[in-house]
Formats: C-alpha cells, structure tokens, sequence
C-alpha cells in the first residue's frame, strides 16, 4: 500500500494523470451505456461524473488541481459545438421548410425554461443570486455563466445547474417522449436540444441524425433567446 500510494503521489502530480482517467472515465460510461442499449438511464456522462467524483474523493484531490490536468477537455468543448453544424447542414433543405414551427416551439421552450424554474424557486422562497444562477439553466454552460454573472448570481452554481439539467433532460426526454407519442424527430430533437442543452443535443445524436439536427439547433437558438429573456423576466420579479 505504502508503495501504491507513492507511484500514485507521483502520477497525481503530473496534469496527463486527470487528462487519461477523464477520457477513460467516459468511456467506461459509454461502454455500459451501449451495453445496456442506450438506455437514459444509463447516461455516460453521469456515469463518468460518479467515477471521476470518487476518484477525487478517495485521493484527496482538490478540484483545481483536477482542472488543470483535464482542462484541454474544456477546450474542445468549443470545437465540438462547432461540429454541431455538420448534421444541421445536411437536414437545411428539410429545416427551411419548417422554419416557422421551429421559431414557434423554441420560443415556447425558451420562456417554459425561464418562467417555470424562476417562477417555482421565487414561490420557494430562494434569494436572488440563486435565482439568477437558475435562471439560464437550460443553455449552454459559458452562456449560462455569463448570464448569471450579469444578474449577480454564482457562476459556480450556474455550471452545476447546467449540469444537472443536461444530465436530466437526456435521462428523461426519450420515455417522456414516448409516452406522449411524439414520433416526429424534427420535434423530439428541437424539445431536448432547448430544454438540455449539449448534453441532450449529444443523447439526441445517438438516437437519430435527423433529431440531433434540430437539437443542435435548438441549443445553439435557445442560448441567444434565453440571453434577452432571462434578464427581463428576472427584471420582472423586484
């Protein structure tokens, strides 16, 4: 044990240790993700998450010391959501056609987001830097930061609520789907896309091209909807 415990002080200390065990945290989870079939339950990112926190946890690691290994992670975060647009352009022929039920169910999405878990938090009683970090939840983690910051809420747990929310929209969107008989995949992708944002534009992806589409879309949309409207309907509460 003594010895285990010094190779693992050594590869603790150096960045690439926390770069491989994210890489391979994640794809352990995407492996029992495909082993169960793709169930929402079993998310990978969540599953990378579990693994990932109890590495922290046992070693006594603190988190910015994580970050500085795995950080490069956080870097091709941009590239990818670029890479969105790849599927996004090949179904434009088929999303010029429904541009106007597009715009109808991404502004319905946007201000659900807003007003539901603004609304429900106030009634709650929770003071306003946690409004303001809730507020932009369903968007994409740097929009959400930014937008909380500027109503003076906690980047910090404006990310996490990112989080929770993409992890539970990609959970949940597929047999809430089902069950209301939603089997159009333009539809089913622009609803997880909105509502949870990269982590449910990636679920959607895996279950259909055409729904990863519309999903990209309406991450991408939503982010500079939520923008306009998180502040005025924050504005609106006193």
């Amino acid at each position: 044990m003594r010895d285990f415990a010094e190779i693992w002080s050594y590869l603790a200390s150096g960045p690439l240790i926390w770069l491989t065990l994210t890489l391979v945290a994640y794809l352990v989870g995407d492996t029992l993700s495909q082993a169960f079939g793709r169930n929402p339950a079993a998310n990978p990112v969540l599953i990378a998450i579990i693994l990932l926190g109890l590495v922290l946890w046992l070693s006594d690691t603190p988190y910015p010391v994580y970050f500085e290994g795995a950080q490069f992670v956080h870097f091709l975060l941009g590239p990818a959501t670029v890479a969105l647009a790849i599927p996004l352009w090949q179904q434009g022929r088929q999303l010029r056609r429904s541009m106007l039920p597009v715009a109808a169910g991404l502004l319905t999405g946007s201000l659900v987001a807003v007003v539901s878990a603004l609304g429900i938090a106030h009634a709650l009683g929770l003071d306003r830097e946690t409004l303001a970090a809730l507020a932009p939840k369903s968007t994409t983690a740097p929009v959400a930061i930014g937008i909380a910051q500027t109503l003076g809420g906690s980047p910090t747990l404006a990310a996490v609520l990112v989080l929770l929310t993409g992890i539970t929209g990609a959970m949940v969107a597929t047999p809430v789907l089902n069950a209301l008989r939603i089997r159009d995949w333009r539809a089913r992708g622009l609803a997880v896309g909105t509502a949870a944002h990269g982590i449910g534009t990636a679920r959607a992806l895996q279950v259909h091209t055409r729904a990863g589409a519309y999903a990209a879309i309406g991450m991408g949309l939503n982010a500079i909807l939520t923008a306009f409207l998180a502040p005025l309907i924050f504005g609106l509460l006193g």
